[in-house]
């Protein structure tokens, strides 16, 4: 399995999916490798290409809960001059170009402080990570049993 958390810490709270991928990568988790970036580009078509579940992690804005979390379906890609690609599209690149397609999921954990050129997540952000990584390492038990309960 491979979680990617992405997003800019140096704008506040954009920078939760970073801050959960670095907490869940410090578990040394088995069986999950961990990829922290600013953004989802073409190159992490071929990274997802190697596993069959893969999970994207990143801040929400305007979340009604601590966090969302659902499967995903590939998307049309994007340009690819973009130089920053939907999840949807990454797997669609994946699909198209690797002829893979792993099992997708998003985790959006809801922040309340964007944009603003400021390192830390806020109060708010911060009691949001923590919930949603009890949630994902419930998760990734049931998901990976021996794995997980192994390290956890």
């Amino acid at each position: 399995m491979l979680l990617i958390g992405y997003g800019n810490p140096g704008r506040g709270d954009d920078g939760l999916g970073p801050a959960f991928s670095e907490a869940m990568a410090a578990r040394n988790l088995s069986g999950l490798a961990v990829d922290t970036d600013y953004q989802l580009v073409a190159e992490h078509a071929l990274a997802i290409s190697t596993h069959d579940v893969v999970v994207f992690v990143d801040a929400e804005i305007g979340g009604v809960d601590a966090y969302s979390f659902q499967e995903l379906e590939p998307g049309v890609p994007q340009a690819l001059g973009s130089h920053s690609l939907s999840p949807q599209s990454v797997l669609a690149l994946c699909e198209t170009l690797y002829g893979a397609r792993p099992r997708a999921f998003v985790l959006g954990i809801t922040g309340t402080e964007f944009g603003e050129v400021k390192e830390g997540l806020s109060a708010t952000a911060r009691a949001n990570l923590a919930v949603a990584e009890t949630f994902f390492l419930e998760w990734l038990e049931q998901v990976m049993p021996r794995s997980a309960a192994a390290t956890a």
